[in-house]
């Protein structure tokens, strides 16, 4: 029986392809479109974690201080401003002013600079400015709050006897002067009852100085009828001890108002820390 003859070689253009890449450049046809797909739906699910980690983060911190405002607030409810030290009083006015962010540090910074609560609303706006996180408008309203607290002071002594009222003059004054950053002269004029006709800034200078006019502290005097006068002026320094120049210029006041039939009260000293009586010191 003959055998059958060998198969014929294949051609090489005979030879059927096995195309490591599909016809559309994926891997291998059906099996490379499946391998790309799931590579696809990996690569888009480790982005929705991702941004899943990053919303739950943010989640997170929104929550930490806006948990913090609600316990602050219910400590001030509770017990007042007792129970809160300066830079959380400072942080309860914050929150409104800076909604989204966290305040506390922004109010720790504001009393690390300036000293004291007094200090921060005492301040300039250009220098609350320099704190990071303060803007124009925060500054702003800072400065509106210590307007009302000066204007609530003052409210205490217009129209009282200012003499028996001493304590809350002197207060007004530290509330308005002590934290000014250049030397201002302010007048007080008293009518024959001692109380207060006017309250004055008669004069601006530097840190170290401002001109004062004797003729013309008591020609203003005289236009609004103020039989007596407090003198007040700061010294930025924060040091209340009285110069050479203050006591001289005080007994020139002193001698030109006496003909005329006004009284020098006091010349007031503002310091940050304390204030000085030329009248207390038997220096007028």
């Amino acid at each position: 029986m003959a055998k059958p003859p060998p198969p014929a070689p294949l051609d090489s253009e005979d030879e059927p392809a096995f195309d490591l890449q599909g016809a559309d450049g994926g891997a291998g046809g059906e099996a490379g479109d499946e391998r790309g797909f799931f590579a696809e739906q990996a690569t888009k699910s480790g982005g929705l974690k991702k941004r899943s980690a990053v919303s739950e983060t943010v989640e997170t911190a929104d929550a930490h201080y806006h948990g913090h405002r609600d316990r602050l607030r219910e400590r001030y409810r509770e017990s007042g401003d007792t129970a809160l030290a300066d830079y959380e009083i400072l942080e309860l006015l914050l929150f409104r002013l800076i909604p989204r962010r966290d305040t506390k540090p922004i109010a720790k910074a504001l009393i690390a600079r300036f000293g004291s609560l007094a200090g921060v609303f005492g301040a300039q706006p250009a220098l609350l400015q320099e704190v990071k996180g303060v803007g124009e408008n925060v500054a702003l309203e800072l400065k509106l709050i210590a307007s009302v607290a000066q204007r609530m002071l003052k409210s205490e002594i217009r129209g009282r006897q200012v003499l028996s009222s001493w304590s809350s003059v002197i207060d007004y004054c530290h509330t308005a002067m002590a934290y000014e950053s250049t030397e201002q002269f302010r007048i007080l004029f008293l009518d024959k009852r001692n109380a207060l006709i006017a309250d004055e800034v008669q004069g601006r200078g530097t840190v170290d100085h401002t001109p004062v006019y004797p003729r013309e502290v008591v020609k203003r005097a005289l236009e609004l009828s103020a039989t007596a006068i407090i003198l007040v002026h700061n010294h930025p320094s924060g040091d209340p001890t009285p110069s050479r120049a203050d006591i001289d210029m005080t007994k020139m006041i002193v001698d030109t108002a006496k003909p005329l039939g006004i009284t020098v009260h006091d010349h007031i000293i503002i310091g940050r820390d304390g204030h000085a009586s030329l009248r207390g010191l038997r220096l007028i």
